[in-house]
């Protein structure tokens, strides 16, 4: 009996620090869009708060709305705007912020499933080295301009 209850607190301990830890990650400002209507491509932002004393790493998405979810970043390369994905992920550092937003860093998801229809939701799971996966729902916003850079002119190839 002794060694069932070690076994449930140890397992409940393990459980309380990995949700613990999910908890240090806040998501907000997050949204998504694509060029057109027909695009095969589309794109989300966000703004990633790491509330723990440790530095994360996101290191994929997975998402039903684009068969090839990547993290990506532009780079400019013979005076031409190309976007690039960004091998090892994006660091989250201890007690701040990284931004995903148009022009930087971003989430690109590359054949898209479905109509990036304005006001529809996605759903993205982001996953994270240490905190593990954190799943949230994206609305799909193509109206929104916050930067002049617009990914439907971006060169993709490698």
């Amino acid at each position: 009996m002794t060694f069932r209850i070690s076994l449930l607190a140890m397992i409940s301990l393990v459980i309380s620090a990995t949700m613990a830890l999910s908890q240090n990650i806040q998501i907000g400002h997050q949204y998504a869009r694509a060029a057109s209507p027909i695009a095969k491509t589309g794109a989300a932002f966000m703004h990633i708060m790491n509330m723990g004393d440790e530095d994360d790493q996101l290191i994929a998405v997975i998402t039903d709305a684009a068969r090839n979810p990547e993290l990506h970043t532009h780079i400019m390369e013979d005076g031409i705007a190309k976007m690039r994905e960004v091998e090892g992920g994006f660091t989250v550092p201890a007690g701040g912020a990284t931004i995903l937003e148009r022009g930087g860093l971003h989430i690109m998801m590359m054949g898209l499933t479905q109509r990036f229809v304005q006001g529809e939701m996605i759903s993205l799971t982001l996953v994270f080295e240490k905190a593990g996966e954190v799943t949230i729902e994206v609305p799909i916003d193509n109206e929104r301009q916050e930067t002049p850079m617009d990914h439907s002119t971006m060169d993709h190839s490698e």
